[in-house]
């Protein structure tokens, strides 16, 4: 069984395509980390009974600036599906070992052609639609970002209308010459798809939005959350960094999280729970297996050798890093912390959907850093103070869960050492 899971994660991890997605959420994580800070600092609490001169002076500033905030967030969340076309074409071209700046320039072309909706471009003025180059238009970009480099690598190994010049022309220029039919090839296609969709009156983006709402709107449901988790949860103690997965998890989880960030800008309902910053701050409780639990109670441990891994663990864990406790205890392959290693991300998810589908506490709306702790992130990412109470009943809860098993795990030890005395 673990060679079959092993074999189908390897697989997943190392496909190019794959990779270069999840890498390349990687690659644009200052603009979105700035997207999410601009979020948080234009969401000012104030209501119409808040007396605090702070808090006063802080909404003031924001309903003076609003503007400024609303451009920031457009040219970085709201602008996601252009990143992540320029970010993918660039991993591709890593991988093909090819010069990037040909197909990366050739990907921005691509990627505004089929998600910006020109709507007057007269001499005196062009007015166009961009909204979908938010999280709406980010398999417009995943999309861009592979078929450009894979063309483009097809067609030069083909060596497809190849201009050569002399030797003493600028290699710049030279290479330019070089790959000139290609681009051309590149750029009509896109071309022919933005006239085709332009005549129906839409856009590829605003097509594919259309045609995928349905499955967007499934994955944000509790029983996919919960099934995602215990399959992660339960790759990850069998050695398979939840990584593997984000190549999969990360344009749903950041089309929801654009689509939320938007919606908080424009004083509107959130339309969706499942986004990073939820995955991060209110499941992932200490990282991946939810460990931070685990790290107080090895730490209260009779057990020497359980009280050093929890020492060593605990702060890691306060920051969302797993892996001390993971591979220290060891969790991976270990059958004892198995069910509360899939357990505690259940009950996580669990109470944090319903908590935010009944309105208890705000949707996430910004992701700030993956290694923010979650006591922070969940404030901030919600502009909601109930939010540490969602934290803290969780994290008491995960404790409660492995509270038995770190007891099972002792009295295994101790047996061990008695069998095997020294």
């Amino acid at each position: 069984m673990e060679e079959k899971i092993m074999t189908i994660a390897n697989r997943l991890g190392n496909q190019k395509h794959l990779r270069a997605i999840r890498n390349a959420f990687m690659y644009i994580l200052p603009i979105t980390m700035m997207g999410g800070l601009c979020a948080v600092l234009s969401s000012a609490p104030v209501t119409d009974k808040t007396t605090n001169s702070f808090l006063l002076a802080w909404g003031n500033f924001v309903s003076a600036n609003s503007m400024i905030f609303s451009w920031i967030n457009t040219l970085t969340l709201g602008a996601i599906a252009i990143y992540l076309a320029i970010a993918i074409s660039y991993n591709l071209c890593r991988h093909y070992k090819i010069d990037p700046i040909i197909p990366v320039l050739l990907s921005i072309t691509g990627v505004m052609m089929l998600t910006i909706n020109p709507q007057k471009l007269a001499f005196d003025g062009k007015v166009v639609e961009i909204s979908y180059i938010d999280g709406k238009g980010i398999l417009v970009g995943i999309f861009v970002g592979i078929v450009t480099v894979e063309l483009f690598r097809f067609l030069k190994e083909k060596e497809f209308g190849v201009i050569r010049l002399p030797d003493n022309v600028p290699g710049s220029l030279s290479q330019t010459f070089a790959s000139l039919a290609t681009s051309m090839v590149i750029m009509i296609l896109y071309i022919i798809i933005f006239t085709i969709f332009n005549k129906c009156g839409t856009t590829l983006a605003i097509w594919l939005t259309q045609v995928i709402a349905p499955a967007v709107k499934g994955t944000d449901s509790l029983w996919f959350i919960l099934f995602m988790v215990f399959i992660i949860n339960l790759a990850w103690l069998f050695g398979i960094h939840n990584a593997t997965f984000w190549g999969l998890m990360g344009p749903i989880m950041y089309m929801s999280l654009s689509a939320n960030a938007g919606a908080q800008m424009a004083n509107q309902a959130l339309p969706s729970i499942l986004t990073e910053s939820f995955w991060a701050y209110f499941i992932c409780i200490g990282g991946t297996g939810q460990v931070l639990s685990l790290a107080i109670l090895l730490c209260l441990s009779k057990h020497k050798e359980l009280k050093t891994v929890g020492r060593l663990g605990i702060a890691p864990a306060f920051f969302g890093i797993s892996e001390p406790i993971v591979f220290g205890l060891p969790m991976m392959l270990n059958p004892i912390y198995l069910i509360p290693g899939i357990g505690t991300g259940l009950v996580n998810a669990t109470l944090a959907y319903l908590a935010m589908s009944t309105g208890l506490i705000h949707k996430t709306y910004a992701m700030l850093s993956w290694n923010m702790p979650s006591i922070f992130g969940a404030w901030l990412s919600t502009g909601d103070f109930k939010a540490l109470v969602v934290i803290v009943i969780c994290l008491v809860l995960d404790i409660l869960i492995y509270l038995p098993f770190v007891k099972m795990n002792e009295r295994q030890l101790k047996k061990e050492s008695e069998a095997n005395p020294a």
